[in-house]
């Protein structure tokens, strides 16, 4: 029986809820897919809680991220029955199948599994367009990382390290630390029992860096300004603790400070972008450059524990929900 965990309405995880669903057909241009793992993303959260404006009145299917394989093809797809393949969309991936656009849909090469492809798609991507377009990183440069031990921040430290930049990372407790430090960071700040502006101060003899790449939000933002050097760059991508209410445009006085908040699905909205973003992605994974650890896995019904764990920062590298 097809099905996929909806949320009634915005609040907490009790709104999760399963519904039965009719296995779509494709219309021309597009396919269905039969979802063999799908991602778990703070993205999700923000959905399910109403931080983000919802598409529909009621029971939202969210979901950022799966793979799959295609089981019908509508006319005009290249793409055929039986094919592997993974995408990344705002909503939608909580469920046993789905249509989607087939230029969406990104062909999984052989020497990767469906978890990692599901794991990959919105971290993977969001790492290349952090370090490719937010702010460019250069060859020498030190850079700071918050949640270096999360899906985002592994694969970042990793792809960082191979580009020849000094990766500084914060994380929460000694194992998170460690995790990291085994995946690319050159230091590790433990945000629980140090101060990361003294010490990122420390580490780069008192200049500070060029870049923080922040995904925290309001337990993190007025400091990362602390560390950020004269005309340096503050990419905010997320706030798992929060919006930063307390962050004014004056702030960025201080230094002649530069601001970007990049999403990742206007980059997927550029012609072209995803495939050839992806093929990076996946040769630098086939490289053996990145490796995707994938700490956690849930049966796709267990999908409000997994939120509770994503939510506790009780998680470790990326999840995956298994329908």
């Amino acid at each position: 029986m097809a099905y996929a965990m909806a949320i009634r309405q915005p609040g907490g995880r009790e709104q999760l809820h399963r519904v039965e669903i009719d296995i779509p057909k494709p219309a021309a241009g597009e396919i269905t897919l039969r979802h063999t793992a799908i991602g778990l993303n703070f993205i999700d959260i923000y959905f399910r809680t109403g931080l983000y404006p919802w598409p529909v009145e009621r029971d939202l299917i969210t979901g950022a991220e799966a793979a799959g394989v295609i089981e019908a093809v509508g006319d005009g797809v290249d793409l055929r029955p039986g094919q592997r393949v993974a995408y990344t969309m705002p909503n939608g991936a909580y469920a046993t199948h789905r249509v989607i656009k087939a230029d969406q849909a990104v062909p999984i090469p052989d020497d990767i599994s469906d978890e990692v492809a599901a794991a990959i798609m919105v971290k993977g991507l969001t790492v290349h367009y952090l370090l490719h377009h937010s702010y460019p990183v250069s060859n020498g440069e030190t850079v700071l990382f918050h949640a270096a031990a999360g899906g985002v921040g592994l694969i970042a430290g990793q792809w960082l390290k191979a580009l020849g930049v000094r990766a500084i990372g914060t994380a929460g407790g000694p194992e998170k630390c460690a995790l990291a430090s085994r995946h690319g960071y050159d230091a590790v700040i433990d945000y629980r029992s140090e101060d990361f502006v003294a010490r990122v101060k420390a580490l780069t003899n008192g200049a500070g860096v060029p870049a923080v790449y922040d995904s925290v939000g309001a337990d993190t933002v007025m400091k990362s300004l602390d560390v950020l050097e004269r005309f340096g760059t503050l990419v905010c991508f997320g706030q798992s603790s929060g919006p930063a209410a307390e962050f004014k445009i004056g702030d960025l006085g201080r230094g002649s400070l530069r601001l970007t908040r990049p999403t990742l699905f206007h980059h997927t909205a550029r012609p072209g972008w995803l495939q050839s973003a992806s093929a990076e992605l996946f040769a630098m994974i086939a490289a053996g450059k990145i490796k995707i650890e994938i700490g956690q896995r849930w049966a796709l019904e267990e999908v409000a524990d997994a939120h509770a764990a994503l939510e506790g920062r009780q998680t470790v590298g990326s999840s995956v929900l298994i329908p």
